[in-house]
């Protein structure tokens, strides 16, 4: 016991002294902990029970990293999102999966199923290092960050039939046919469970938990849910993650959506910090020394396979230059392709040094990943140039008074913008997505500017202290928040008009100091409620 909490204690001093360290360098806290996990284990040594329960309580980090990752993407988001989860990641996961399958059967001569179960594992990305980073930098939401998370959704839905097909190569009592049947049987079974029972379930659950006034109360009945859903899904056969990150799905359709967020993620961080310090305790130096090249190589070649195939198909849905920051962020290899490696080698699909030589390939490519996104912008302008014609045209644009902001130019700020313009009012547009700042120009609108009205040097810049009054018209409910925020930060000088679609996006921008929200569903039952007052019905 006392040689447990010596190594508890030691591990924590070494991950303090290390994260401090790489800070004052900008370096990511993930990089920290990785080494952490390095270090630790050159100094204690670790026996595989404690090795496996270090893995179980590191599992959990990522558990609740997915859950998260369902609080933001209700259903509505998914359908929002069905291009970027099912054409984006299915596309990626499918075209790499196959190219990395015939590589390590034509050109390393493994036998097929080995192939195909590496093959398809290196086709995963990482999900913990990409939302963490993105999240750190709040580009979840940017055009690259919504394409990424989209990916990294499908990819972990991947990971079910890649551990079925596991199972399918190495099983000799059932027949495949039968294997489908049972997965898809128990695939309905957890869907019904999680959504259908959740949805009538969970907020009058929350309603009763809250009435207890008791915010330890609710934080533990929420760590109640998130592993209820981990462990029926794995019960069903699935990942622990898929649970969890269905269970953040149900509970993003409730009020209490956003008091959860913020409740969990010291406690999420936490349990990640422990999940990359395993990842560094797997990093065994001796095979790095002995195949020290061939990891380098196979380190190089499949970060750039990865990356130009996610370039190639992406590049055909959105402009160049967010196709080249979603496959920077993408190229590396994910934990879960680690899991899958170690489930292929238990099954003897594949050898002992081959598993090695994957796993400190895989991770090396997580610890690089954290570098690549912290300098995407200057990687995507090496490849590809900011369109600078659109930046020339916002930095000349200074010198407005009594002018209208108008935030977003979507279906409303088109509407904005014309009425505007009929009544000989100036205004101007700010755009942070450049195809349709191009598709605004190509039509003719000659005020309108791309550039992200969620900083505040940009608002600055286009004169909002002098301005008559600034519009948010944008749909986005995370970037809506975000530019309210900004606004806030004025202290009152502007006059803001907000839409918001329902109450539960006005409860949270009312603290924000905004003058007037308009609420589209209550505007727009109270004029469907005037006219039919005024409408003279059974008069002849």
């Amino acid at each position: 016991m006392n040689s447990v909490l010596l190594i508890f204690i030691a591990t924590i001093a070494i991950s303090t002294v290390i994260n401090v360290f790489l800070k004052k360098f900008d370096i990511p806290t993930v990089i920290g902990y990785i080494l952490t996990g390095l270090v630790t284990m050159q100094i204690f040594s670790f026996g595989e029970h404690s090795q496996e329960t270090l893995a179980h309580l590191a599992e959990f980090g990522i558990v609740f990293l997915m859950f998260t990752i369902g609080l933001e993407f209700s259903i509505g988001h998914m359908k929002a999102m069905k291009k970027e989860v099912f054409v984006y990641g299915a596309l990626q996961v499918i075209v790499s999966g196959v190219l990395f399958t015939i590589l390590a059967n034509l050109v390393f001569g493994m036998e097929i199923k080995s192939a195909i179960v590496i093959g398809f594992a290196l086709s995963l990305s990482s999900t913990a290092i990409v939302i963490k980073v993105l999240t750190e930098k709040d580009e979840t939401h940017s055009g690259y960050g919504r394409i990424a998370v989209g990916v990294l959704i499908f990819q972990d839905l991947a990971v079910i039939p890649m551990l079925l097909m596991i199972s399918i190569f190495t099983s000799h009592d059932s027949s495949i046919s039968e294997l489908l049947l049972h997965t898809l049987f128990h695939a309905i079974l957890v869907f019904f469970i999680l959504f259908i029972v959740g949805k009538y379930f969970i907020e009058r659950f929350f309603d009763w938990v809250t009435s207890s006034d008791s915010e330890e109360i609710f934080l533990v009945s929420v760590m109640l849910i998130v592993i209820g859903a981990s462990v029926i899904a794995d019960f069903f056969g699935f990942s622990y993650t898929l649970g969890a990150f269905l269970a953040g799905m149900t509970i993003a359709e409730t009020k209490y959506r956003y008091r959860i967020e913020a409740d969990l993620v010291p406690f999420r961080d936490i349990l990640l910090g422990v999940f990359f310090v395993t990842i560094g305790m797997q990093i065994d130096l001796n095979i790095v020394v002995e195949y020290g090249f061939v990891i380098l190589g196979l380190l190089v070649l499949i970060m750039l396979i990865k990356a130009l195939v996610i370039f190639v198909v992406i590049q055909f849905f959105t402009v160049k230059r967010t196709a080249i920051k979603s496959s920077l962020t993408l190229m590396q290899v994910g934990e879960f392709a680690l899991a899958i490696f170690a489930l292929a080698y238990s099954n003897k699909l594949i050898s002992s040094d081959i598993n090695q030589i994957m796993i400190m390939t895989v991770v090396l490519s997580m610890v690089l990943t954290p570098f690549i996104l912290n300098n995407l912008k200057y990687l995507a302008n090496m490849l590809f140039k900011e369109p600078t014609n659109l930046r020339e045209r916002a930095i000349q644009s200074t010198g407005y008074k009594n002018h209208i902001i108008i935030c977003g130019y979507g279906p409303l700020g088109k509407l904005l913008a014309n009425k505007l313009k009929e009544k000989n009012i100036l205004y101007l547009i700010l755009e942070h997505d450049v195809k349709v700042v191009d598709k605004g120009i190509a039509s003719g609108e000659e005020s309108i500017f791309f550039a992200n009205a969620a900083q505040k040097g940009v608002l600055e810049h286009f004169c909002i202290k002098d301005s008559s009054a600034v519009i948010v018209a944008i749909e986005n409910e995370h970037q809506l928040r975000l530019i309210c925020e900004n606004l806030d930060s004025f202290d009152g000088y502007v006059n803001s008009v907000v839409k918001v679609k329902n109450s539960s996006e006005e409860e949270i921008i009312r603290n924000l100091n905004v003058k007037h929200i308009i609420n589209s569903r209550d505007s727009i039952s109270s004029v469907l409620v005037e006219q039919a007052l005024v409408c003279q019905i059974g008069v002849k």
